[in-house]
């Protein structure tokens, strides 16, 4: 055993305790004053592990984002954390539900794997190399986000501003059950579908209306089709809202439709199929539009070899490190569609993203403090 990992597990019950402090914030995306409550805890966190400086970025909607940057002037290109403190918990969530710890080691909390374990890791990580003397020369950036969880609507243009000035992004997003990095990530694109018919009465004169859920009907049997799960691409209709009265001819539909593809090429293939669809009803109009999206998280020969350097250093220090591939998206879909290295997955080992059973595996917090310790010393960019 490394005697970084030593280190690191002599002070896991510190760790429970920030992790504890932070589920206790209750944080839901659209709750600014709340949001905010906890983005003053993080600045002061950082200010205590002495940033030399912290950026504010305001926000009118969603909570105040914040960067916060060490050795800013010492060479090369910043290693930059993506963190965000939102989860998709309403208010209240926590009296329902407090935090608690089983006699098996996992904490169980609203928000305690998404993403507050990662964060846990973070401030912990600095904490242990700054306690040690061993804080490495070189630029290190932590970019803390407050919209994660509807998309990053509102931070994606920060995140795309700073991002291309790192040379390392590491997305803090938790871990697989199995404590495996996310070295793949499915690209998401959102359609919403619109159909209009023509209104007429169900028993007088049916056939002089347009029935806009028969149009409906087809279509979702076209973009069925789309399917091609075996290559890694899926087309679901998700949401549909049609008709008027039980006794009229439906004159309007609209549908939600989630696409998720495992390449970018697949992706805009998909996009084409989507806004190449036609009606089918004579007479129907039929509107197509994507709504959302985000591009896939490939894992190409960046990703190979960042992984592959992420993979030595953490065996270098006793530790077993995996990868595996993501349905969902996040940041490092953004932050790989700039082309810039990014690894995600690098949050603590645990279960049940918005969830019941949402939990951290505490015995997992040491482990990954060691790995991003590990990282922050001794990444080489020339690799």
């Amino acid at each position: 055993m490394s005697e970084l990992l030593t280190f690191f597990q002599g002070r896991q019950q510190q760790m429970v305790e920030l992790l504890k402090t932070l589920v206790s914030y209750e944080t839901p995306t659209l709750g600014k004053a709340h949001v905010d409550a906890m983005g003053a805890f993080m600045e002061q966190q950082f200010r205590d592990l002495g940033a030399d400086s912290i950026e504010r970025i305001a926000q009118e909607t969603v909570g105040d984002l914040l960067l916060a940057k060490w050795n800013p002037d010492a060479p090369g290109k910043p290693i930059l954390f993506l963190i965000h403190i939102d989860t998709v918990w309403p208010l209240g969530t926590l009296a329902e539900r407090p935090t608690r710890i089983e006699s098996d080691g996992r904490l169980f909390g609203p928000g305690a794997i998404d993403m507050k374990g990662g964060i846990t890791v973070v401030l912990e990580s600095l904490r242990g190399l700054k306690d040690r003397g061993e804080m490495p020369n070189r630029p290190i950036w932590v970019l803390m986000t407050t919209d994660e969880e509807v998309g990053s609507v509102y931070s994606n243009p920060t995140i795309k501003s700073v991002s291309p000035q790192a040379g390392l992004v590491l997305v803090m997003e938790p871990a697989t059950i199995e404590e495996s990095l996310k070295t793949m990530r499915k690209g998401i694109a959102t359609y919403r579908m619109e159909i209009e018919g023509l209104p007429s009465h169900a028993g007088n004169a049916p056939e002089k209306g347009i029935n806009a859920i028969i149009e409906f009907a087809n279509q979702a049997v076209i973009v069925n089709r789309m399917n091609d799960l075996k290559n890694g691409r899926s087309v679901s209709v998700t949401m549909v809202e049609g008709g008027s009265a039980t006794n009229v001819i439906p004159a309007k539909v609209v549908a939600h439709i989630d696409t998720r593809a495992i390449s970018v090429e697949q992706y805009e293939e998909t996009y084409e199929m989507m806004m190449g669809l036609e009606p089918v009803v004579p007479g129907a109009k039929l509107k197509v539009e994507r709504i959302n999206g985000h591009t896939p998280m490939e894992r190409n020969a960046t990703m190979i070899r960042q992984y592959a350097q992420c993979k030595a250093i953490g065996e270098a220090h006793g530790l077993t490190i995996s990868e595996a591939m993501s349905g969902g998206g996040s940041d490092g879909n953004t932050v790989a569609g700039l082309g810039i290295p990014v690894l995600d997955g690098l949050g603590p080992q645990g279960d049940g993203l918005h969830a019941l059973h949402e939990h951290v595996v505490l015995a997992s917090l040491p482990r990954r403090c060691t790995l991003i310790a590990a990282m922050l010393k001794e990444w080489d960019f020339s690799k």
